[in-house]
């Protein structure tokens, strides 16, 4: 990461992830499949209705291991191995202990939650039943991202990516056989994915175990050293609240979209998940952003990271523009994959044709703030990125969208708040890295 060209290296870490995460939510869109095919659109709907929320329980725990990430990289590229290592344990420990945490408050806080959201009635216990079930597997969903954080420190997104096929090619048989065969519906597609959640944790930890670098894990050696949990925390939670709250912001969408009943949460879940493709895709390429800036201001090579940046941007730009303009060509032929409801088909529709031509803008909101959280600088952008996306959707939900009760004019907050958050962010980036050339 901090010698050579930086194109081909930043796409041979890039597209593993990508594939990784696409392949991932290609496993999740099997679950929205098959119970919108087999169990109708109320299954559908209630699987849908709790991303949001399991995103605001989930993604705090999920950005601090963004600030295992950053640390690993810094310790890995210098050779500080003994760092390295106590870095390692302190952050599987700290997934165990989270993953543990998030169990019990899915399993107490589910159903308040989903009232609070207004769920309809003839969908909250079935989205009750997938909260509950889908967070047992807590644990092993915290300690695959956490390890799964450590081996793209240290390079490797190859190995991850092998897990994940495994892992999700099983979580696609059972769903199948779950729902299909024994009629689980719900229930049977949140079963597929916890114990799919188990197998990647045992294959990333394995390979952690079975490592002879400075990353090996001994689990005679799990603890938490406090040296090593300010740093990462001081990346990790302001990542992890910015996520936290822009899902919380999605939460409210999520809400309005309930107004509308079950088949626009239909719709919605569908074109959500569409979207999930996009941002997964941009998103491998800020993990590689912020990846290669660590690594190389840990060694203190400036003008690299300014480099690092232009290319990710012009991956972004073009990555998000043929994927967006194919969801937006072909809309009509993806949603019918996931239904075949014309009602459901339409509202998707209605959502998919603001969102995805100008996903571009969702990218280069997140490289920027990643970036700067691989310098080390996390709280600013998650203050920037709060006001910016937060700020502008809340407005648009309470204020705007009252005059105009449309999916395609409540989803303009989209685009509208990914261009103001922007506009702070490189202003921010500007002033940081200024400073980081004054310390040359």
């Amino acid at each position: 990461m901090c010698n050579g060209s930086i194109m081909d290296k930043l796409i041979s870490f890039s597209l593993p992830l990508m594939l990784s995460s696409i392949l991932q939510l290609m496993f999740n869109a099997v679950d929205i499949i098959v119970v919108g095919r087999f169990s109708g659109s109320q299954a559908l709907a209630a699987v849908g209705s709790t991303t949001a929320l399991i995103n605001i329980f989930t993604n705090l725990f999920i950005g601090i291991s963004l600030g295992a990430n950053v640390l690993a990289a810094r310790y890995y590229a210098a050779g500080r191995d003994k760092e390295m290592s106590e870095t390692v344990h302190t952050a599987i420990t700290l997934a165990l202990i989270s993953g543990v945490i998030m169990a019990f408050v899915g399993l107490i806080f589910a159903k308040g939650a989903l009232e609070l959201m207004g769920t309809p009635g003839d969908v909250i216990q079935l989205s009750t039943l997938y909260m509950r079930i889908y967070f047992l597997g807590m644990p092993f969903f915290m300690l695959y991202n956490y390890g799964a954080a450590i081996l793209r420190a240290v390079g490797d997104t190859k190995r991850p990516l092998i897990f994940l096929i495994i892992s999700g090619c099983t979580n696609a048989v059972l769903n199948m056989t779950l729902v299909i065969i024994f009629g689980l519906g719900v229930a049977g597609v949140a079963i597929g994915t916890v114990i799919s959640q188990l197998i990647s944790c045992v294959l990333v930890l394995r390979c952690l175990y079975h490592s002879e670098a400075s990353y090996q894990l001994r689990f005679s050696k799990l603890s938490i050293k406090s040296a090593y949990l300010k740093p990462i925390f001081q990346v990790g939670i302001p990542a992890g609240i910015q996520s936290t709250v822009i899902n919380f912001s999605n939460a409210l969408l999520q809400s309005s979209v309930n107004s509308f009943g079950s088949t626009a949460m239909a719709g919605y879940t569908a074109a959500n998940n569409v979207l999930g493709f996009l941002y997964v895709s941009v998103n491998a390429i800020t993990q590689a952003c912020m990846s290669f800036t660590s690594q190389n201001y840990g060694v203190g090579k400036y003008k690299r990271m300014d480099r690092v940046l232009l290319d990710c941007l012009i991956l972004t730009v073009g990555v998000a523009g043929v994927l967006g303009g194919g969801a937006y060509l072909f809309g009509a032929q993806i949603m019918r994959i996931y239904t075949q409801d014309p009602e459901v088909i339409a509202c998707g529709l209605e959502i998919l044709a603001i969102t995805t031509v100008p996903y571009f803008l969702c990218g280069i909101m997140d490289l920027f703030p990643g970036s700067l959280r691989g310098m080390g600088y996390s709280a600013v952008p998650m203050i920037l990125s709060v006001i910016g996306t937060v700020g502008t959707r809340i407005f648009w939900i309470f204020v705007a969208f009252p005059q105009h009760r449309s999916l395609y004019f409540l989803f303009i907050s989209y685009p509208g708040s990914w261009a103001a958050t922007i506009v702070m962010q490189v202003i921010c980036f500007y002033f940081v890295r200024k400073r980081c050339i004054k310390n040359i």
